[in-house]
């Protein structure tokens, strides 16, 4: 009985035309093949997958090809098909990692003086050669530095770090880039219409977004996907096959943390339990919602309107400030890294949804009067200090903070026009505003208030935020704050103060100098920096 053979070495590009996501590679290396400019030595590096190995042969085939040195190889005379069935006499591949002795270095070395039995020239591919020991490479070394005329090294590597520096100036080093998940998306594609296996464009993303750039990891998830499908790849069974979190969750959950609703939160977060599905999975793919919502708002352009999802994401992206993604973004960054020191993984997904909960902005007067509660004391934290060696001293101590906050007082409706006095910063915070409303109202400075007229001016940069829609939410949300009808008006010139987010951001920076220079005047800090040469790591204090 036939074995099938597996996709990852079926469809192995057998010519530079194949490879996929390597244009400047393939451009350099034919180039260097039509003008016969060629090098004793090549370097591959780059992350498993990508085709380093692959190039390595194809390249092997262009200078062993019966037609001559070329840049598209025959793929028909016995040098490429021996070549590509891996039986080639005069092409050795050596596995450093299991062959990392210099007895084995010295063996193949004294093999390469002898000239090549069938070839033009004799090739050795050695994978992962980082892993030779040092002596190995100095074995190596004398050969490279004066290498004979019928031989060519291939060397392989995912970590070029750990190659002496002697033997890379002597090779002509390539870096091979992780593949874009479009692009393996594209070749999935194509293979499955080959191997004529229907599917859906969903279940292809997925699989290329797992890849994380590597195609035969790809490949290899494709052969089980179509195992798992019983010859088919649908979206649902590369969810299950995967662990991915189906995306109707991930909105979900959006959708509650907008609203904040911490208990619909968790229960979407049960049902990612129920179904076994992975947290870790989710985490990611929270960051990479996060960062698609993100695009939407700043580079809009960059959200290919025919993907799936363009609809929800661009009405998700409405709902949330800019700052706020940027924080929800990092929270289940560190959450992620965060998950296998929680007590579970149900507990750590769980707590930082409750982080981006406990962290998002609050509009209601209650709120706004508990979070600027004035506070002198600064609780244990742990110091950003590093020694002279640069490790980390993480230091537990209390101080001081340089100045107290500062409280604006939640207003009663009633009184709210004396108070205020004109003042839109004060009267904004009083608004139940939120998503691209509230953008639009922190980039606006009053130009006149009385008892029925305000008007609102917005910066020329600003000007895209004057949709008809958040223009009456904010006329709405100023009528129920006054209880009776408000007429506003908009217009768009220069704003002569500022607006309540410039002084967001003044305020901020003010606060991140006050721990900056309540941490660097602490008297125990000193004493680190003075007596263990430690160093104060500035971009890591964080004001609380």
């Amino acid at each position: 009985m036939s074995q099938t053979q597996v996709l990852a070495r079926k469809w192995r590009p057998k010519d530079f035309s194949g490879l996929t996501g390597q244009n400047h590679i393939v451009q350099a290396l034919t180039n260097a093949l039509e003008q016969k400019r060629l090098h004793h030595a090549y370097l591959f590096t780059g992350t498993r997958g990508v085709g380093k190995t692959t190039i390595a042969r194809i390249l092997s085939k262009a200078l062993n090809c019966e037609t001559g040195i070329t840049s598209t190889p025959c793929g028909k005379c016995s040098a490429c098909i021996e070549i590509d069935s891996g039986h080639f006499v005069d092409l050795v591949e050596l596995d450093a990692a299991s062959n990392t002795q210099v007895d084995n270095m010295r063996e193949l070395l004294e093999n390469a003086l002898y000239a090549p039995t069938c070839a033009r020239y004799k090739i050795y591919i050695i994978d992962e050669v980082h892993m030779l020991s040092k002596s190995a490479f100095n074995a190596m070394l004398k050969t490279l530095e004066e290498p004979p005329d019928h031989v060519k090294f291939m060397l392989a590597t995912t970590d070029p770090q750990k190659i002496p520096i002697t033997v890379l100036s002597r090779c002509l080093q390539f870096n091979l880039k992780q593949i874009p998940p479009n692009l393996i998306a594209i070749h999935l594609k194509y293979v499955l219409e080959q191997e004529k296996i229907s599917y859906d464009e969903a279940s292809l993303q997925l699989l290329a977004r797992a890849a994380q750039g590597s195609m035969r990891d790809a490949l290899s998830m494709l052969d089980q996907a179509i195992i798992f499908g019983k010859g088919k790849v649908e979206e649902t069974e590369v969810h299950a096959m995967l662990g991915n979190i189906d995306q109707s969750y991930l909105y979900d959950l959006l959708e509650a943390l907008a609203q904040k609703d911490g208990a619909q939160m968790l229960a979407v977060a049960d049902a990612i339990e129920v179904r076994s599905l992975s947290f870790d999975v989710a985490l990611q793919d929270l960051a990479r919602l996060f960062h698609s919502l993100s695009l939407a708002q700043i580079v809009p352009q960059a959200i290919s309107e025919d993907a799936q999802e363009h609809e929800q994401i661009c009405s998700l992206a409405k709902k949330f400030m800019p700052e706020d993604l940027q924080l929800f973004y990092q929270i289940a960054l560190h959450g992620r890294s965060d998950l296998g020191l929680a007590p579970d993984e149900y507990s750590g997904f769980t707590m930082a949804l409750m982080r981006m909960l406990a962290f998002a902005p609050e509009s209601s007067s209650e709120n706004i009067t508990a979070s600027l509660r004035p506070s002198s004391v600064i609780p244990k934290e742990k110091l950003p200090l590093c020694d002279g060696k640069g490790e980390k001293l993480n230091i537990k101590t209390e101080h001081a903070t340089a100045s107290a906050l500062k409280v604006q007082t939640a207003l009663n409706p009633d009184t709210c026009t004396n108070q205020s006095n004109g003042n839109w910063a004060v009267l904004m915070n009083q608004l139940k505003l939120n998503g691209m409303t509230k953008m639009l109202a922190q980039n606006c400075e009053m130009k006149s208030f009385s008892t029925d007229n305000i008007e609102l001016c917005v910066q020329e940069k600003y000007e895209h935020l004057l949709e008809k829609t958040y223009q009456d939410k904010i006329k709405t949300a100023l009528s129920e704050h006054f209880r009776k009808p408000i007429r506003l008006k908009f217009s768009v010139g220069s704003v002569a103060g500022m607006t309540p987010a410039e002084l967001n951001t003044r305020e901020r920076q003010a606060k991140q100098l006050q721990a900056i220079t309540a941490i660097e005047t602490d008297s125990f800090v000193r004493e680190l920096i003075d007596n263990f040469d430690a160093k104060l790591i500035i971009s890591s204090i964080k004001p609380i």
